[in-house]
């Protein structure tokens, strides 16, 4: 009788443990059914505010032009952020300070965070932009192209802002943040989870996820919805984004200088940015995301990788960033006893004509 008992044990773990599985299984289902849910309840909610606003702004006006806004409270921004540049340290800095400043902070989320939008979608979005007067002053934010506002027939264009970073740095954190996730939401299950495989072993093996077309990512964000900015290796697409750079964007700062970067928007922009370089020095969300488990990649993966003309192309774009913003830097901060600081008015006017009697 014990002996059949020790035989019979195995057999009832083994079916423990297909029934912990199997309800493991379960609720992950459906856990992965809530989010989807929740998603669509967001969207639709969304959808929903957007067209209450509009016919709002419809019913109010009837017809007639509304009194403008103050100069200070028309004021929109777009952060069309790039993955992994450190965007969500800096847009929490913006989330913080929107009670205190008084303007609105919104995200702009896309199915699947495709950076392209449809033709519809772009015209709702420049539309919703432009006329949703409850949501100005207005920071907008999200892993979107960049939208040139004047082809869609609307008065007034936003500010853009945009934060670069070294190529090969910016795949990496990606690479690694797609297995490991970070300290952000550290639950949360990301698509590689489980692939221990390192970036150099990747490389290595000639793997898709570390391909040198995945380079091509900053250059597309700032030449926009053209079909020619997403055809890795183009010298048309550098081109255009360093056109939309130089004179679309009002400032655009890189992942290693981020602190110079918000001391020059805030000096610049103080109705949005007023009290942000302190919030940065000193406050606990501004640092908040960093991707774990992350590994240098080795001298030799590196130079494989710059063998890549798409390499070659999108480092010869964040240099091309850098320098700029080096230039402006140059022109907006001092450094004294080791602290920068922004300059104040360096103009002013004189030989005023007519004379006031």
């Amino acid at each position: 009788m014990g002996l059949l008992r020790l035989a019979m044990l195995p057999k009832v773990q083994l079916v423990f443990v297909l029934l912990f599985g199997i309800t493991m299984l379960l609720i992950e289902n459906q856990i992965q059914r809530l989010d989807q849910s929740r998603a669509k309840l967001e969207r639709t909610i969304a959808r929903h505010e957007v067209t209450e606003v509009q016919l709002h702004h419809s019913e109010d006006g009837g017809g007639r032009e509304l009194p403008p806004l103050p100069a200070n409270d028309d004021m929109v921004i777009i952060y069309n952020r790039v993955p992994k540049t450190a965007s969500t340290s800096f847009t929490n800095i913006a989330y913080d300070l929107c009670g205190k400043n008084r303007f609105h902070v919104l995200h702009i989320n896309t199915t699947k965070n495709n950076p392209v939008m449809s033709l519809q979608d772009q015209v709702r979005f420049v539309r919703n932009v432009t006329t949703w007067r409850e949501m100005k002053p207005g920071f907008y934010h999200g892993h979107v192209a960049y939208l040139d506002f004047s082809k869609y027939g609307v008065k007034g264009k936003p500010m853009y802002i945009n934060v670069v970073r070294d190529p090969i740095e910016r795949l990496v954190s990606y690479y690694y943040f797609l297995r490991f996730g970070d300290d952000y939401r550290p639950g949360l299950k990301r698509r590689k989870q489980g692939d221990k495989k390192t970036f150099d072993e990747c490389v290595s093996s000639g793997g898709s996820d570390c391909a040198p077309e995945k380079l091509w990512m900053q250059i597309p964000f700032f030449c926009g919805h053209h079909s020619e900015c997403w055809n890795a290796g183009s010298r048309w697409a550098l081109e255009q984004a360093k056109y939309n750079l130089l004179n679309e964007y009002l400032l655009v700062g890189v992942t290693e200088e981020l602190e110079d970067f918000i001391m020059i928007l805030e000096a610049t922009l103080p109705r949005f940015f007023k009290g942000a370089t302190d919030l940065y020095r000193t406050g606990k969300k501004s640092h908040l995301r960093k991707t774990t488990e992350k590994k240098t990649p080795t001298k030799e993966t590196i130079a494989k990788l710059q063998q890549s003309n798409i390499w070659k192309i999108e480092n010869e774009f964040y240099e091309f960033a850098l320098e700029h913003f080096q230039f402006v830097r140059a022109h907006a901060l001092r450094e004294k006893d080791g602290q920068l600081y922004a300059l104040a008015q360096n103009f002013f006017y004189e030989k005023i004509y007519p004379k006031a009697n």
